[in-house]
């Protein structure tokens, strides 16, 4: 999982999963908290999830300024691959 490809689709099948999204509902431009209806309950599974797939854990912080699932991949992408960001 060291793509944004592979990080996206990884995503998309926690969402589907985790939240019972319907997978159409779910893009890079899908606005997690208005188009998906994800609280912030909800945001800390997903936080627990990234971190039992990467191993790594994404700070709350910077959690807080992601907005889209876009965003969620680029968070999870710098986890993985600090030299890049």
């Amino acid at each position: 999982m060291n793509t944004r490809d592979e990080i996206y689709q990884t995503l998309h099948e926690a969402l589907v999963e985790l939240f019972e999204l319907e997978p159409e509902r779910i893009s890079l431009e899908a606005n997690l908290y208005q188009d998906l209806e994800i609280d912030s309950i909800d945001a800390v599974d997903l936080i627990d999830h990234i971190k039992r797939q990467t191993g790594k854990k994404i700070a709350a912080e910077e959690f807080k300024s992601v907005r889209t699932v876009g965003d969620v991949v680029e968070a999870v992408y710098r986890l993985l691959n600090p030299q890049t960001a």
